[in-house]
């Protein structure tokens, strides 16, 4: 118990960090408008949320499901550095859903995740610390 606990606080520092280093890609695009959607970037844990998350997917950006064990997620804007999302542990079967993007996401544990950008659902990450960039379009 005591190893969890220090494993998850780890993590989080990680993350924490990774988060707010500098990127190694450029920035976007200059003059791109922020989002008002930040504030309400869905919360999906309703389940009327959940419902509607699958016949739009093709539209959404940045559809994340927990398929494994618990994770810790944090997700920000690309443009803007806002958090939409800050960091959280999700349960197995928790569904987010995001309308916005461009968006960064990280997780504690990649391979606990399902990740659909634009409905594509994405490679399966390796267990560990993982990235995902949704690009704006």
């Amino acid at each position: 118990m005591v190893l969890a606990l220090a494993l998850l606080v780890v993590g989080g520092m990680a993350l924490v960090n990774a988060l707010t280093s500098e990127p190694d890609q450029p920035p976007g695009p200059a003059g791109a408008a922020p989002s008002d959607s930040a504030d309400t970037a869905n919360r999906s844990s309703s389940p009327s949320a959940r419902r509607s998350a699958a016949p739009a997917a093709s539209a959404t950006p940045l559809l994340i499901k927990v398929i494994g064990p618990a994770t810790s997620v944090f997700v920000r804007s690309s443009d803007t550095n806002e958090v939409v999302l800050p960091q959280t542990v999700l349960a197995v079967g928790e569904t987010r859903r995001f309308d916005h993007a461009p968006l960064d996401m990280v997780a504690g544990n990649g391979s606990s995740l399902q990740v659909t950008i634009y409905g594509k659902l994405q490679t399966p990450k390796p267990a560990g610390r993982s990235t995902w960039t949704v690009r704006e379009r």
